[in-house]
């Protein structure tokens, strides 16, 4: 295999459930920021963790510092989320029904229709954080109707197409990636909420376009631990007094972390959902 073909490097292990949260936390922690998950697998109490890296690991260096003997493998270059979404079924999520075109057809009466074909960026809805902020906004919405919102690491665009289509909000996506943000302002037009939505490339919370509308209503921040930290005060200064953030892209063990840096910053919190391994978070501003 190329090197041109290799597109990142995995190690996979599955372990008891407390192994398997330390070694998580021991793998985020490296230099070489990992992107980790850890999820339950099958019914036997284990739980399968799973980090990919940019740059091959060296297996010794791991060993080293997790402890553990850690295959790496080469990933090869795909487009993964167009062959994970062959004939993917569609997911109901609260009102939100979200499907591909092969399941436009069989969406329920009384349902918000989310379209995302398969595609390179992510979000889909079948990942526990998207459902999580799905969740979390239609719960929030019945008690706060969110008018301007940000989505800030959009992905394919389905968070602010959902704020857009409960409420009509008026809603800025951005992604650090462009090949992401072309993407969601693609599927805004399929959805029909191209006129509520602005789609653009940003990193993090700069730019016109990301600070056009602020103070926000409601931000969502679906993305990872690390740079949430990182954009908290960000976040903190462009969400109105009253308004709200979900975040997501959190394991559940990393929720306490989170919440020790909003708390400084004004951000407190109002609810959880936790979804396969995966937790979002609901603050308010005060």
């Amino acid at each position: 295999m190329t090197q041109s073909a290799i597109d990142c490097w995995k190690v996979r292990i599955l372990l008891p459930k407390q192994e398997a949260m330390a070694l998580a936390v021991c793998l985020e922690n490296l230099d070489t920021s990992p992107v980790v998950s850890a999820f339950e697998f099958g019914e036997r109490g284990l739980w399968e963790v799973e980090a990919f890296f940019g740059d091959a690991p060296d297996p010794a260096f791991l060993q080293e510092a997790t402890g553990y003997e850690l295959a790496v493998t080469a990933v090869p270059s795909a487009d993964w989320v167009t062959i994970a979404l062959d004939g993917l079924p569609p997911v109901r999520v609260g009102r939100f029904y979200v499907h591909g075109k092969h399941a436009r057809a069989a969406r329920p009466p009384n349902t918000l229709g989310l379209e995302i074909e398969a595609s390179t960026a992510f979000g889909t809805g079948h990942h526990g954080t998207t459902r999580g902020c799905l969740l979390a906004l239609e719960l929030l919405a019945r008690t706060h109707g969110p008018q301007k919102v940000l989505d800030l690491g959009c992905g394919t665009g389905i968070l602010a197409f959902a704020a857009a289509k409960l409420r009509h909000a008026r809603t800025i996506a951005t992604d650090i990636d462009p090949v992401a943000a072309a993407k969601a302002r693609e599927f805004s037009r399929l959805n029909a909420v191209h006129p509520y939505v602005k789609t653009g490339t940003a990193a993090g919370i700069k730019g016109p376009l990301s600070l056009a509308d602020r103070p926000y209503d409601l931000i969502f921040a679906n993305i990872l631990m690390r740079p949430l930290m990182q954009l908290m005060p960000s976040i903190a200064r462009c969400v109105r007094p009253g308004g709200h953030a979900i975040l997501s892209g959190l394991l559940n063990h990393q929720e306490r972390a989170i919440m020790a840096v909003a708390a400084p910053w004004r951000l407190t919190f109002v609810r959880r959902h936790r979804l396969d391994g995966w937790v979002t978070l609901t603050l308010r501003r005060v």
